[in-house]
């Protein structure tokens, strides 16, 4: 299933950060990552949950991996195939910069589409500040917990990027304010109009058991389910606080 769209006629602003938020990502993409052939940066820059849970930072030397702080090497990977870079300085802030970095043009434009499609609505309900915080908070929440699942080795020095976790997070809060609300979307051959709660409930369920059926790959099959699953948790969790006080309580459960 691959969603194309929902009504934005009920729209009553712009999603200013909900496009700015697609603007960085592009950015950041297409400029800074080079359109994923700047290796240096994409390395550098990505989420290693090793380099988060001891505060150190790694780099790659030949088939080496290296502890930079204790200048000691943590394993060899045949063919550098891992080709971690230094840093920025302290290595924590890779937990909100590879949010906005992708490793594939698809990589990018499938998280931005999911965005587009539910974040205009959800920026809408919530306002822009809350919707802003709401995205970058549910966002490090997901790689915390994409940290917690990947402490041991060697799935803890495989780095991880993407803004799935954040955009699971909204997709979640969306299902919550506007379960009936019609998503058209391409299944197979054909266009047809799907409840919110239809679509995202088989997306999460995919989320599961693909998760489930990568469990003991330590790379996942390349893919951070639990940063998926995770970030669609912290979204359920975080949407009744973050829309206290807000005038959407006629939304919830509105649309037919």
């Amino acid at each position: 299933m691959l969603p194309i769209g929902s009504d934005s006629s009920d729209l009553r602003e712009q999603p200013f950060v909900t496009y700015g938020l697609i603007a960085v990502n592009v950015f950041v993409f297409c400029f800074l990552q080079d359109f994923g052939r700047n290796d240096r940066f994409t390395y550098a820059y990505s989420l290693v949950p090793y380099e988060f849970l001891s505060g150190h930072d790694l780099i790659t030397q030949g088939d080496y991996i290296f502890d930079a702080h204790k200048k000691e090497v943590i394993a060899e990977i045949p063919h550098g195939i891992i080709r971690l870079r230094p840093s920025p300085e302290p290595v924590y802030f890779t937990l909100l910069s590879s949010m906005f970095m992708h490793g594939s043009i698809m990589h990018l434009l499938g998280n931005m589409l999911f965005l587009y499609i539910f974040g205009k609505h959800l920026e809408d309900s919530l306002g822009m500040f809350r919707f802003l915080v709401f995205y970058i908070v549910a966002g490090i929440g997901a790689s915390l917990v994409h940290i917690l699942f990947n402490q041991d080795f060697p799935a803890n020095i495989i780095p991880c990027l993407g803004a799935s976790g954040a955009v699971s997070a909204v997709m979640a809060a969306y299902v919550m304010l506007f379960p009936h609300k019609l998503i058209s979307t391409i299944v197979g051959f054909f266009a047809v109009e799907i409840p919110a709660w239809v679509f995202i409930g088989i997306w999460f369920a995919f989320q599961l058991i693909n998760g489930m059926g990568a469990f003991g790959d330590p790379t996942g099959g390349g893919i951070a389910y639990a940063a998926h699953i995770g970030g669609f948790v912290i979204g359920l969790a975080m949407i009744v606080p973050f829309s206290t006080g807000r005038e959407i309580e006629e939304s919830y459960w509105r649309y037919h």
